[in-house]
């Protein structure tokens, strides 16, 4: 066992990301999701730089509860703001958690704004 949920996640986490890195021409969507809020951020890995971000924290979306609704929304909110900086394919980094529910939520809700990954 490895202690808690939390350090068992992070160590799904850096198993993903010995194999998920981020370029300049295909830059990483990394993912994290809280109980109450789930973020989502473009990074190049190779300058070290946050392209776009998007969260559930920003405007109407904080009012709400975090369910599928809201991170799907976010996914397009994270995808309109990838094709204004002019991103059109990623790389999904699940941050070490499930690709199931408002994860895979987010991710289906990039894809409909026209992110490719």
């Amino acid at each position: 066992m490895r202690g808690s949920r939390t350090d068992a996640r992070r160590h799904r986490h850096f198993r993903v990301r010995k194999k998920v890195h981020g370029t300049t021409t295909r830059p990483r969507l990394a993912v994290f999701r809280s109980n109450r809020y789930i973020y989502a951020q473009i990074i190049d890995d190779d300058q070290g730089v946050t392209i776009a971000a998007a969260s559930s924290r920003e405007g109407k979306l904080a009012k709400g509860t975090l369910n599928v609704e809201t991170a799907t929304k976010v996914g397009k909110l994270i995808g309109s703001r990838a094709k204004d900086a002019g991103i059109d394919e990623v790389v999904f980094d699940r941050g070490g958690f499930a690709y199931h529910g408002r994860v895979k939520a987010l991710a289906d809700g990039a894809r409909e704004a026209g992110l490719e990954f």
